[in-house]
């Protein structure tokens, strides 16, 4: 019994740990279509898109940021660009304060980060309050 116990304690602060970990890193998206590099930007982390799935346009050109409300930044290639700013510690845990941007739609959301475990990222991009969103899973790459 003993030993049961030391077994299930070991279990609980190993999740416990695993929870508190950095989502610094590369990070697959949901659909599968590209990975978001998450890194330290100055005291908040941003992210960058480092890989698309398909780069290209059907006339063989980099994919550009063509619904970008900014008609200036419409020319701006998706990869490379950020995509997540300014997200910092969350008091209950994961990291809030930032904003995603959607290259798909042109509109940045409000955004929240948590880990479920090393290897899973929530992310929810919400307009007003977190309610008010769409939650996806990515999965670290490295």
């Amino acid at each position: 019994m003993r030993k049961f116990l030391m077994v299930l304690v070991a279990l609980i602060l190993g999740t416990a740990a695993r929870a508190d970990t950095s989502p610094i890193g590369i990070w697959l998206t949901e659909s599968g279509s590209g990975q978001v590099e998450i890194a330290p930007c100055g005291t908040t982390l941003c992210g960058k898109i480092v890989w698309l799935k398909e780069p290209l346009t059907d006339k063989g050109e980099p994919k550009t940021d063509g619904n970008n409300p900014n008609e200036a930044q419409r020319q701006r290639p998706i990869l490379g660009l950020a995509m997540l700013e300014g997200f910092a510690p969350a008091t209950s845990g994961g990291w809030d304060g930032g904003t995603i941007y959607n290259p798909e739609d042109g509109k940045t959301y409000k955004c929240v980060l948590a880990l479920d475990d090393p290897d899973r990222l929530r992310v929810r991009g919400y307009v007003g309050i977190p309610l008010l969103g769409k939650t996806q899973i990515w999965t670290r790459v490295r």
